[in-house]
């Protein structure tokens, strides 16, 4: 059998290098080696990348090809459309500037050209006077190529904020979208199977942006909150004065928590020098035992 596969046409082997590299074609391919556990992951990764690539690059075909035959974009949201093109269009170049390999991320740019493709047919087909039409089709090809370029050139610290952005973005345009689906459906199909699906989307995507709302900075909150439970509000804890060093220390502790001592006691033995007289007591009167 090995010698089969170590004999395959020139096109097929520079295919299969392609996708899973030259190491892991060898193992995998011509020395038949199904133990090799970390090729054969990879192998798997880059299929189902490849595979996702195929799909999102005709996923959108057959509705743009019924907007055309139908010469109708009714029910289409022009702005739903306009902010899942930029979130893809962010996806895209985020992938690019990180030199990501290309089925991790491929499907972005033929799903970004797809509704950059039903963008202007819903702006063709909607029922505005031409001059209008004319010009927000000249003003969104504008603003395309625009942003294509302002996302080639922004900095990358701004890019993965941009990045960052599309997670909520998409979620929500996925709850507004299933919504409409929703509507839409029940207006014009009423079959309740198809219904079902889509309520049943908009459900999981309405707990998905629950939650997205609920817990969206808690982590940083409750790290903070340890961080400063821990240090007192950024301070160390220091060892109260005098303490630990016996029965004289506890005193000079007592005295200077009173204000009677301000200076570190030096000059006498052991580091320890005699309190200042107390105020109010008088200096020099002797004291004595009254004898009856």
């Amino acid at each position: 059998m090995t010698a089969i596969t170590q004999n395959l046409p020139w096109f097929v082997k520079d295919l299969g290098v392609s996708i899973v590299g030259e190491k892991c074609y060898r193992s995998l391919v011509e020395n038949l080696n199904v133990g090799d556990i970390p090729c054969l992951k990879y192998a798997l990764s880059k299929g189902l990348g490849v595979g996702i690539v195929v799909g999102g690059s005709i996923m959108k075909v057959p509705q743009i090809l019924l907007i055309i035959n139908a010469s109708s974009a009714r029910g289409l949201s022009l702005p739903s459309y306009v902010l899942e093109t930029l979130s893809y269009a962010i996806t895209l170049a985020y992938s690019v500037r990180n030199a990501f390999p290309f089925s991790t991320y491929g499907e972005n740019l033929f799903l970004a050209l797809q509704n950059t493709v039903i963008t202007f047919l819903i702006i063709l087909y909607s029922p505005i006077p031409n001059k209008l039409k004319s010009s927000r089709l000249l003003t969104t090809a504008v603003a395309a190529v625009g942003t294509t370029y302002a996302l080639s050139v922004v900095s990358k610290d701004t890019l993965a904020l941009l990045q960052l952005a599309t997670l909520p973005l998409s979620l929500i345009l996925q709850v507004l979208g299933c919504l409409a689906r929703v509507f839409t459906t029940a207006q014009e199909v009423g079959d309740p199977l198809v219904q079902a699906g889509f309520l049943l989307a908009l459900a999981l995507n309405a707990v998905l942006a629950a939650q997205m709302y609920m817990y969206w900075g808690k982590h940083e909150e409750k790290k903070d909150a340890h961080e400063l439970k821990v240090l007192g509000n950024g301070s160390r804890p220091e060892t109260p004065v005098g303490e630990g060093l016996g029965p004289i220390s506890d005193s000079i502790g007592k005295e200077r928590a009173l204000g009677g001592l301000s200076e570190p006691i030096l000059g006498s033995p052991s580091g320890i020098r005699t309190p200042p007289a107390r105020t109010g007591t008088p200096t020099g009167r002797k004291w004595s035992r009254k004898v009856d």
